[in-house]
C-alpha cells in the first residue's frame, strides 16, 4: 500500500492550480480569438457579426476577474503576475472608449487597446507555458 507525504499532496493540488490556471488563460485567449475575427467578419463580410462581437467581450470580460484573484494565490513570478493584473485594466479602458464621451473621442485607441490587450494575453499564455511545463535539460530534474 502506497501512502502519499503532505508534500506530494501539497505539489499535486499546486501543479493543478497552475494547469487550471493554464487552461483558463488559454480559454480567455481564445475568446479573445475569436472576438477580434468577429470584428473582421462584421467589418468586411457582414455588420450582423457585430452583435457576436459584443457578446463575446460582455461573456469572456468576467474571466479576467477571476484569473486575477487566481494568480495571486498561485506561485506565479511577478512577471505573470503583472500581466495577468493588466488585462482586467486594459479591458476596462476598452469600455471607457467605447462609452465615455468626451470632445477627443475616446473610441480611436479602441483598436490600439485590443491589439495591446492580444499581444499582453499571448504573451500571459506564453509565459505561464513556461511555469507548468518547464524545460528540462538532459539528466535534470524538474523543479516541483
Amino acid at each position: 500500500m502506497q501512502t502519499s507525504s503532505a508534500a506530494e499532496v501539497h505539489t499535486n493540488q499546486s501543479s493543478w492550480t497552475l494547469i487550471g490556471f493554464y487552461i483558463l488563460i488559454l480559454f480567455f485567449n481564445l475568446c479573445l480569438t475569436a472576438q477580434v475575427l468577429t470584428v473582421g467578419f462584421a467589418y468586411f463580410y457582414n455588420p450582423g457579426w457585430w452583435n457576436i462581437h459584443v457578446w463575446l467581450v460582455r461573456g469572456y470580460s468576467g474571466l479576467s476577474l477571476i484569473l486575477l484573484v487566481w494568480v495571486f494565490f498561485v506561485p506565479f513570478p511577478r512577471r505573470v503576475q503583472s500581466l495577468t493584473a493588466s488585462i482586467p485594466v486594459l479591458l476596462g479602458l476598452q469600455f471607457l472608449s467605447i462609452y465615455l464621451k468626451t470632445s477627443i473621442p475616446l473610441a480611436i485607441v479602441h483598436p490600439l487597446m485590443g491589439f495591446t490587450l492580444f499581444s499582453v494575453s499571448t504573451t500571459l499564455v506564453h509565459r505561464v507555458s513556461l511555469v507548468v511545463f518547464p524545460k528540462v535539460k538532459n539528466g535534470e530534474i524538474p523543479p516541483l
